[in-house]
């Protein structure tokens, strides 16, 4: 099979956008957040963790902390146990609030808008940027690549890296950049509730007549279990 074109990727990326728009018009990000501070600690917490469950924590962190002085003057340990719920929560709450004192020396307590600013930040990465960006602030500086727009990216044919940043680039080149912070959303909600990673529903797939993998998952779903030597016998 002859290898797919810059243009031809774009093209297709074009009909792939307009079937994830209209599969999920509503397409958003899952964490809940009534500004900047707010995401910003949720998606620390969101590291290695659901949305679900950092959701069902944030609720009674951020009336306890409202404000980034609020973390940053936190004993720490009052901080572990409020968030003990999530994974690596002892690593988390450190990161949090060297983040909260960084934004209230260099920043007068406010979350800032650029991409090296926040990047400067304890816990705070790329990723971790552009979701702040994107969603607290309206700011199409980047593509969020997680976990779920990894596989996706890579099942779609969009790229062939596994490493974030390159993944990232290659994305940059294909997506209008007024659907940057959209794209990832679209990518998220599609792997969540149809592109799982073990068990793909290709057949009911909005994305079907455009995606390269549809044959390959199917053709793992029809070949059934090798038999062992015993099994074999009569």
């Amino acid at each position: 099979m002859p290898r797919e074109t810059n243009s031809g990727k774009r093209e297709r990326l074009d009909h792939l956008l307009r079937a994830l728009k209209r599969a999920y018009p509503d397409a958003h990000c899952e964490l809940n957040f009534s500004n900047p501070l707010e995401l910003l600690v949720a998606t620390i917490l969101s590291a290695q963790c659901t949305d679900k469950l950092v959701n069902r924590v944030t609720p009674a962190l951020f009336r306890q902390y409202p404000s980034a002085v609020d973390y940053a003057a936190a004993p720490l340990a009052d901080l572990e146990n409020a968030i003990r719920q999530l994974g690596f929560f002892r690593n988390k709450a450190r990161s949090i609030q060297g983040c909260c004192r960084a934004l209230v020396e260099r920043h007068h307590g406010q979350v800032p808008n650029t991409m090296d600013a926040l990047v400067q930040l304890d816990g705070v990465g790329r990723k971790t940027a552009n979701v702040v960006l994107g969603n607290a602030f309206n700011l199409s500086e980047g593509i969020v690549v997680d976990t779920h727009v990894t596989r996706l990216s890579n099942r779609l044919g969009l790229t062939r890296h596994t490493d974030a940043v390159k993944i990232e680039q290659d994305l940059l080149t294909l997506v209008p950049r007024e659907d940057w912070t959209l794209f990832s959303h679209l990518l998220i909600w599609h792997g969540r509730r149809r592109c799982s990673a073990r068990s793909p529903d290709c057949l009911n797939c909005e994305l079907r007549q455009l995606c390269p993998s549809v044959d390959k998952a199917s053709a793992k779903r029809r070949v059934p279990p090798a038999r062992s030597a015993a099994q074999s016998l009569p």
